[in-house]
């Protein structure tokens, strides 16, 4: 489980929104989904946190803190999250699942630490089809390959756009399988990917798995990755062949499909993926937003492949 203890601050939105409806020339509209869309980035992470929490509706109102491997409490790091584990036997799973009528083994719960927030995990079983799924260009529209100025109005600016037709394919799977959305995006924008994806394109509910920032100002590392965020330099095929692998071998028996894009490095990522574990890997699907079935077919060899609007350098679908 991964938890994440902040405090809004509304002055520091506040400025940061004015700086960028000035130098963006952006409308009242515009300004205010900015604002919404970095609330979690200009927020105040609290360190040292411990968290516990309890499930909603739990007739046993059982009290649970993360912990480690070796069975200490998780403290939240300097950028405020805390990860960790817990464990509960099948019978009180089924327990919680029951007082929940949960859908495809979803459990709300509510989480405290100095402040207070509600949250939602998914019980998978060992066996079974899970759906890998890529964001930026897969399943939203975000121009990715058309510069980093367009990316940027589409990520904070911009109203977000599904692609077409992958809703209604990922639809199909829902009932007999779990989805893992996989993200070089950064874990800050998580409430409005999930708003989006899951609460109004209509996308199954799932795990989310997404980039690191590290905003404490103290920590060296923050200065790289605020400066990769800021560059468009998110998407590292590093971080996705981890978190992948990561979900390969805690669940060794399931299988899965892999869905990515063309406008970065998913072919290559799957295919290196394929290569660890070829008995798991079901299928590579790749939505191609950059013709690369015609200008690089290797990268997409032995996957399928959906044709997509090519996206050229420096022009959006979207106008100005």
């Amino acid at each position: 489980m991964r938890m994440y203890a902040y405090e809004r601050r509304n002055s520091v939105e506040r400025m940061t929104t004015r700086m960028a409806r000035s130098r963006y020339n952006l409308t009242p509209t515009e300004a205010e989904r900015f604002r919404n869309r970095i609330r979690g980035l200009v927020a105040d992470s609290e360190s040292r946190e411990t968290v516990s929490f309890v499930f909603d509706n739990d007739p046993e109102n059982e009290e649970f803190d993360l912990q480690n491997e070796s069975g200490d409490r998780v403290r939240t790091d300097l950028n405020g999250i805390a990860t960790g584990m817990i464990k509960i036997s099948r019978d009180r799973a089924q327990q919680l699942m029951d007082v929940q009528n949960s859908d495809k083994g979803w459990l709300k719960y509510t989480a405290a630490s100095s402040h207070r927030g509600n949250g939602h995990i998914q019980l998978i079983e060992p066996e079974g089809l899970s759906i890998v799924s890529d964001i930026d260009d897969t399943i939203k529209i975000t121009e990715i390959p058309a510069g980093a100025r367009i990316v940027v109005r589409n990520t904070f600016f911009k109203d977000y756009t599904d692609a077409p037709g992958m809703q209604n394919m990922y639809q199909q799977w829902r009932e007999h399988a779990t989805f893992h959305y996989v993200s070089g995006s950064p874990w800050q924008l998580y409430n409005s990917l999930d708003n989006f994806l899951i609460g109004e394109a209509g996308f199954p509910q799932g795990t989310f798995h997404m980039k690191t920032v590290r905003k404490n100002l103290l920590n060296l590392g923050s200065w790289r990755d605020l400066r990769e965020l800021a560059t468009n330099e998110l998407i590292t095929y590093e971080q996705k062949i981890k978190q992948i692998s990561g979900l390969m071998e805690t669940y060794p028996k399931r299988r899965f499909i892999l869905i990515g894009d063309s406008g970065e490095m998913d072919p290559e990522v799957y295919a290196i993926i394929y290569e660890k574990y070829p008995t798991q890997v079901h299928e590579i699907i790749i939505r191609d937003v950059v013709n690369a079935r015609e200008l690089q077919p290797e990268r997409l060899k032995g996957m399928r492949i959906i044709n997509a609007r090519t996206i050229e350098p420096g022009l959006s679908q979207f106008g100005s």
